[in-house]
Parts: C-alpha cells; sequence; structure tokens
C-alpha cells in the first residue's frame, strides 16, 4: 500500500489538484483527492510539490521486437518473406529483458503498444503492455490490441528487391482487399451450423476475424496523404475500424481528416526525413490536428526515437503550438482512448492501475525534468 502526498496531480480527467494525494491499494487506485486519510499500513511517499501524471503510454511503437545493440540477431520486427503475415503476434518476439524498457520507465513510460513493423502489408498483431517486467505473458493489458497493416514504401521496398508483388501501391492495396475478403468469406462460412460446410482451419484467416468483428482495429501505418486515403477506402469497404497511424502529411489534409472522425497516432517526428513520404515531416502535424477536432496521440515509434523521449516528442509539439495539456493528453489519455485500454491506464482514476509517474518539474515544457519516481501496478519501479 502506497500514500503519496503533497503532489500537483494531473488526473487527466479535467481536474488538477494542488497539494493532492494518492492512495494505493493492490496495485489500483484507492483514492484521488485532498486530505486523504492516511492507513497505518502505508508507506508515504512525500511528492514534494512535485508534477505528478499517469504513467505515460507509447500507442505505436517497436518496442521489444528490435534489441538494443544487436543488429540481425535481435531483429524480429518483420517477416519480409511473405507480404501476408496476420497470424503473427508480437508477443511471441518481444524480450522484456532488453535495457530498452528500463529505460523507457525511467523515463516514464509505463505502457508500449508494441508489434510489428511495416515490411509487410498485413504484420501481425500488436500487443499493450507494461515496460516492467520479465515475462510478457505477466505484463499484458491487451492482446491482440490491434492488426498491423502497411501503406506506401516500405512494402514497395522490401518486395521490389524480392522481384515479387507488391511493387506498387496499387498491389498493396489490392493484396489487403483480396484477403480481407477472403477471411470474410471464410467467417461466414465457419459460422455455417453444419460442421461439415466449415473449411479447414486457416491461421491466416483466424487472425482476421476480431478486425472483421470490429473487436479490434486495423493499426494502418501510412505516411503520406494519397495513402492515408487508401487506408480510410479500405475500411470503409469492409466497415472495419482502423487508427492512422504516424499520419506524417495529416496537416495537410486535416479538414478531410476531420469529416473521417477517425483518430491519428501522430510520428515519429524528431529525426531526419529518410526517405521520401516523410518530406513534409513537421511538428505542427499534431497541433493542426487538435485545431481541427481530431483526437490525436504522440509516439516515438521506438527504436526509432527511443522510447523514454516520448515526453521530449510531446514537448516539441507544445513548442510548436500545441497547447500543453493536450500535448500531456497525448501521451496519456488520449493515448489509451484510441487504442481501446483507457478502463486500465491514461489517468489518475479510482479504479485504475497504479500507473504513476513523479517528475521533478513539468517533462512538456522543461526539457531538463527529470523523473523523481515512477510506479507500476502500484510497484515502485525506479526511484533516482
Amino acid at each position: 500500500m502506497l500514500y503519496i502526498k503533497n503532489g500537483l496531480i494531473y488526473t487527466m480527467n479535467e481536474e488538477i489538484i494542488e497539494n493532492g494525494s494518492i492512495l494505493v491499494k493492490n496495485g489500483k487506485i484507492a483514492a484521488v483527492g485532498k486530505d486523504l486519510e492516511v492507513p497505518s499500513e502505508a508507506e508515504v511517499i512525500d511528492a514534494g510539490g512535485r508534477m505528478i501524471t499517469p504513467g505515460f503510454i507509447d500507442s505505436h511503437c517497436h518496442l521489444g521486437l528490435y534489441e538494443d545493440s544487436i543488429g540481425f540477431e535481435g531483429s524480429d520486427g518483420n517477416e519480409m518473406v511473405d507480404p501476408i503475415t496476420p497470424q503473427l503476434r508480437g508477443i511471441d518476439a518481444i524480450n522484456p529483458m532488453d535495457i530498452t524498457f528500463k529505460e523507457g520507465y525511467q523515463g516514464g513510460v509505463t505502457t508500449a503498444v508494441t508489434g510489428p513493423g511495416s515490411g509487410n502489408v498485413i504484420g501481425g498483431t500488436f500487443v499493450a503492455l507494461k515496460t516492467y517486467g520479465h515475462r510478457v505473458d505477466d505484463m499484458i493489458i491487451k492482446e491482440p490490441i490491434a492488426m498491423k497493416v502497411a501503406f506506401g514504401e516500405n512494402p514497395k521496398r522490401v518486395y521490389n528487391e524480392q522481384k515479387k508483388s507488391p511493387m506498387t501501391r496499387m498491389a498493396t492495396a489490392s493484396l489487403l482487399r483480396e484477403t480481407l475478403f477472403k477471411a470474410k468469406t471464410y467467417m461466414e462460412k465457419m459460422e455455417n451450423a453444419d460442421p461439415s460446410k466449415r473449411p479447414d482451419y486457416d491461421m491466416k484467416m483466424e487472425a482476421l476475424i476480431p478486425v472483421l468483428k470490429k473487436e479490434i482495429p486495423l493499426k494502418a501505418h501510412a505516411h503520406r496523404a494519397d495513402d492515408i486515403f487508401t487506408a480510410l477506402r479500405i475500411a470503409k469497404e469492409f466497415d472495419v475500424d482502423i487508427t492512422l497511424d504516424h499520419c506524417t502529411d495529416g496537416h495537410l489534409i486535416a479538414e478531410d481528416l476531420a469529416k473521417e472522425g477517425k483518430p491519428a497516432i501522430v510520428g515519429p517526428t524528431f529525426g531526419e526525413r529518410s526517405k521520401y513520404e516523410l518530406k513534409n515531416k513537421t511538428f505542427d502535424t499534431p497541433r493542426v490536428l487538435y485545431e481541427a477536432g481530431i483526437k490525436i496521440a504522440i509516439n516515438t515509434d521506438s527504436p526509432v526515437i527511443p522510447l523514454e523521449h516520448l515526453s521530449l516528442c510531446a514537448g516539441l509539439a507544445h513548442k510548436a503550438g500545441l497547447p500543453m495539456i493536450e500535448a500531456l493528453k497525448a501521451i496519456t489519455i488520449n493515448a489509451a482512448e484510441i487504442v481501446g485500454i483507457d478502463d486500465r491506464v491514461g489517468s489518475i482514476e479510482v479504479g485504475k492501475d497504479a500507473d504513476i509517474v513523479i517528475f521533478d518539474g513539468n517533462p512538456i515544457k522543461d526539457v531538463d525534468s527529470k523523473t523523481y519516481m515512477t510506479i507500476i501496478d502500484g510497484k515502485i519501479v525506479y526511484r533516482r
């Protein structure tokens, strides 16, 4: 049991509590407010006026699938021999003992949504998990949480080198459509009351049934405006949910995206423009999308940007005009809501997981701010 007192608490449910307290029991938030009763058995943590936030959430990364300082031996993000691999599960490639997990929670990131890369048209499933632990099975918040699909340059480049389809954007879209149609037909046949009329088990098709039933969304890697529109077009054709991940050209088509009503996960924005489809990359994008009424999250795409610098990315978006509180939402409650785990994380509210971070300063406004303490599931995992 923990009792945190004297904190400037950003609950992320529209309330900021000065000199506030948080009571943690059994890994959950039991009470939030002022002048709470202190249980005699609680460990008391005096925040000393420091800023307290929910643990940060990276809503799109590849944490644990590309291990630090290894190369090929630790590179498990893309099975680039078949452009259609929905049966792959990110959890089977994640190494939570990689140092990037520790660096992440030391930087205040307590949840990562991680999974396959963008080499294939359909790459496999993502998982939402805590950043502290040594066994993936015990760290999971939700799995599967999304099905990764990719548009634009990446599938083209990968399969052009192999002289096989898809070598064009047309083929990428066609392969995705064909696979979704086959999965829909398979699902309908599997629901036949007569077992003799059901098809043989197909792992690829089975993996797509949760998408077709809207239990999980397509997680669409799409940077360029035309690729974003293609992703939306196909989602409409098959009546499936979708999130627009990266959304690099989003600021150029903000009015169109606002009409679509889909959320955007923006990033990685820090760093070089390493390929043509990133030529319009700017930290203005989150602000423009926010001003258009679009719910946004900000991501690192770790290891592209190290996970611990998620707050830096949000801070640079704030520097470009995104209001501070909106930048903080983009890595807490907005991120949780977009990926569908806001019942567990994303805000400091009674009943939610006790994922709490105490900072020396404001990590959105001040790059010199340091993490004072990180708590995950009610356990102090880092204390400076």
